[in-house]
């Protein structure tokens, strides 16, 4: 799972430099954080993917580059104008990007296409080249038309493109939305499961490799002259003082200095051991290995060689982090360092080059946490097991106890602390939607709060640390299936009166067709001719597990 993570992070880096155009002036990314977004795919909740995703692409961004980052329904429930633009475009945004992302709740509705929209205007689409690169699970929710927007935008804008990624979305679905990005001149990424979202990353920025450039001809032979180096620039790096030269998973950065001091220009970006010229000049050098940097002020001068050797100050941590005491590693789990000045996410068995000091690493499997505190010197490597206590629940709805499982990918199941607060309130602790949802709880007696429809019911449960359990709750509902010809709406009342003679209304839709998932009982089924209150209505008995019918005219 782990190493599937980071094959779709480094596709999302590729695609980042290649099909999304990162390397353009400004940039907005705007990330779906509708309550959809809580659905699993392998086990894993989407937008832990988008987070991980994001943090790994944002690191490798030139540093001049202007990324801002919106987000819609991560405030509010069923509202249309949840829409924030986060972080405005800016240079060195990656850091505050990925902070909002990790702390962001996950629960509204999708108004992508007024996004987008307020996107292109944040970026002064009519005035500048401008790249908005929506992430999303979902269709419009809000009546926006996306593929409209897609035209408007183009003909309006000076050089506007829209690229789409669509997580979980079925091809007629992807239709939809794959306009938007069409009629920009921009890219729709279909990825339907996470191997899919590999699969069709690496298809987009898959590209026939140019045929090399015939060689030159070789120039004479220049008058014989004292030997000279053929590098002029080879640093190492070491962990600690005395330590073995690292040759593998380093990187270097060198920046043109400037008369303050400060970094200028980047001169290059270079991955294990590094053997160059670099012209005459002032330059910050940056040597790193993961998490751990050191930095050192160099004057390379005509005619001399440098082989400067920075020193880390750092070792290694190795992570396996356990759901309960026997189990295997899990992949599913989240590990968090901080470490002196920093912090830095993994999943799965995670190894991390940090800082020396004191080090907290954090292991969240589901809802539940393990902390521990590891004092780490220089050049020192410390392997641990960190077990989080958790056991597992699979959530499953059926109509009736021991009938139809409700396949239905609406169902929403929330966890919530079966113990009440003071004024009558349940912590939640958990989402997800559709069957076969999976939970990592900690020891600790639950109710699930499953939705579906118009059906909505309690099913309570207990969990241990280790238990794997299979969590089926009985909804004592039917279908309805209701046909109004010609409405301007169509509502679902209860039969029953209350004591001022008035039925209380279940739900309501705008059409002429509507089917739910409807609790056992009677009903009664109004049909709307106008907003002015034209109406006709029939009563419905629903049955569990049973499927009805009725037309009103």
């Amino acid at each position: 799972m782990a190493g599937l993570i980071r094959s779709v992070a480094a596709a999302l880096l590729l695609l980042s430099m290649t099909s999304f155009g990162f390397a353009a002036n400004k940039v907005i990314i705007i990330l779906d954080a509708s309550g959809s977004m809580w659905a699993q795919i392998d086990g894993k909740p989407k937008l832990e993917i988008a987070r991980e995703s994001l943090r790994t692409v944002l690191q490798s961004v030139p540093a001049d580059d202007e990324i801002g980052f919106m987000a819609y329904g991560h405030r509010t429930k069923g509202s249309c104008d949840d829409i924030e633009l986060i972080v405005p475009p800016q240079a060195g945004s990656a850091s505050a990007i990925s902070s909002a992302a990790d702390s962001m709740k996950f629960l509204g509705k999708t108004p992508l296409t007024a996004a987008v929209k307020q996107a292109a205007e944040a970026l002064k689409y009519t005035e500048d080249k401008a790249t908005v690169v929506l992430i999303t699970d979902g269709l419009e929710t809000c009546g926006g038309d996306p593929c409209a927007l897609g035209k408007e935008l183009k003909e309006s804008g000076v050089d506007f493109t829209a690229d789409v990624v669509g997580f979980g979305l079925t091809a007629d679905e992807g239709k939809q939305i794959a306009c938007l990005a069409e009629n920009t001149g921009g890219k729709y990424i279909q990825a339907s499961d996470e191997k899919a979202l590999q699969e069709a990353l690496v298809e987009t920025v898959a590209a026939p490799t140019p045929a090399p450039a015939p060689a030159p001809e070789p120039a004479p032979a220049p008058a014989p002259e004292s030997a000279k180096p053929e590098f002029n620039f080879m640093p190492s790096v070491v962990l600690a003082e005395g330590g073995d030269p690292i040759t593998d998973g380093n990187a270097w950065e060198i920046y043109k200095a400037e008369s303050d001091g400060t970094r200028g220009d980047q001169v290059m970006t270079e991955y294990g051991v590094l053997k160059t010229n670099i012209e005459p000049g002032d330059y910050i050098v940056v040597g790193r290995d993961d998490e751990a940097r050191s930095e050192q002020k160099i004057k390379i001068e005509a005619g001399k060689t440098y082989s400067p050797l920075f020193t880390l100050n750092a070792g290694a941590l190795v992570i396996h982090p356990h759901a309960s005491q026997g189990s295997e590693i899990s992949g599913e789990a989240r590990v968090d360092f901080a470490y002196p000045g920093g912090s830095t996410t993994h999943y799965g068995d995670a190894k991390a080059t940090v800082p020396a000091g004191e080090q907290k690493v954090t292991v969240q499997i589901g809802a539940g946490t393990a902390t521990e505190t590891v004092q780490l010197a220089a050049g020192q490597t410390v392997e641990k097991d960190i077990v989080v206590g958790v056991g597992h629940a699979v959530l499953n709805a059926y109509y009736t106890a021991g009938g139809d499982k409700a396949d239905n990918s609406g169902i929403g199941f929330e966890i919530v602390k079966a113990k009440k607060k003071i004024d009558g309130s349940r912590e939640s602790v958990e989402h997800s939607y559709g069957p076969d949802s999976k939970f990592w709880l900690p020891p600790d007696d639950y109710v699930a709060l499953t939705t579906l429809d118009l059906a909505v019911v309690e099913q309570p449960f207990s969990i241990k640390a280790g238990d794997n359990q299979d969590v089926k709750v009985a909804l004592g509902a039917g279908v309805l299936a209701m046909s109004a010809p010609g409405a301007y709406s169509i509502e679902v009342l209860s039969s029953k009166k209350d004591i001022e003679g008035k039925r209380k209304s279940l739900g309501l839709t705008y059409g002429d067709n509507w089917q739910q998932t409807v609790p056992a009982g009677d009903y009664v089924v109004v049909r709307h001719m106008s907003a002015e209150g034209q109406e006709k209505e029939m009563p419905v008995t629903i049955k569990a597990g049973e499927r009805a019918e009725i037309t009103v005219q």
